[in-house]
């Protein structure tokens, strides 16, 4: 049994202490975001925030964020009330099958969180941990692109004429 902080609720999850947080998401909380990619922490389908970092949370056992602040998907926005990252995803219509979409939204949210004022390069360079077949690879770094010039208060968020 653990007590963990999703979202900024606590819950008390009957999970063993080992048990994968991306089970106890899933299976207990039913926080369904998060992804079950490949279970090895190489594909990024499972990414969560933990106190300002992304991690993998199919590797990284519920022990290990008892205490801690755990965001997903679910905690940035709503449907009525998107977050800046969620809505210029939707603009830039940057999710096809979507599978991949939430980790690679928390790992953009954690980097924007670091650093809001990103370079291009350290977009692409954090999302090198995500796979990614659905081929929209342009419109996820435009739109995070966007969230970043939105966040800065840039009038103009992304600055190209046409999509891929």
């Amino acid at each position: 049994m653990a007590t963990v902080t999703i979202n900024g609720t606590p819950h008390t999850v009957e999970a063993a202490p080992d048990t994968p947080l991306l089970y106890v998401l899933r299976n207990e909380l039913k926080l369904n975001a998060a992804k079950f990619g490949c279970g090895l922490g190489q594909c990024g389908a499972c990414t969560v925030i933990v106190e300002g970092e992304a991690i993998f949370s199919c590797i990284t056992p519920v022990e290990l964020v008892e205490g801690r602040a755990v965001t997903t998907l679910e905690g940035l926005g709503t449907r009525e009330k998107p977050s800046a990252l969620q809505q210029a995803f939707i603009d830039e219509q940057a999710a096809q099958c979507g599978y991949c979409i939430p980790g690679m939204m928390m790992r953009a949210q954690a980097l924007l969180q670091r650093n809001p004022q990103v370079s291009d390069r350290q977009i692409r360079e954090e999302l090198e941990p995500h796979l990614c077949r659905c081929g929209t690879h342009m419109r996820i770094l435009r739109a995070i692109r966007r969230a970043a010039n939105h966040l800065a208060g840039q009038a103009n968020p992304v600055g190209t004429g046409g999509r891929s």
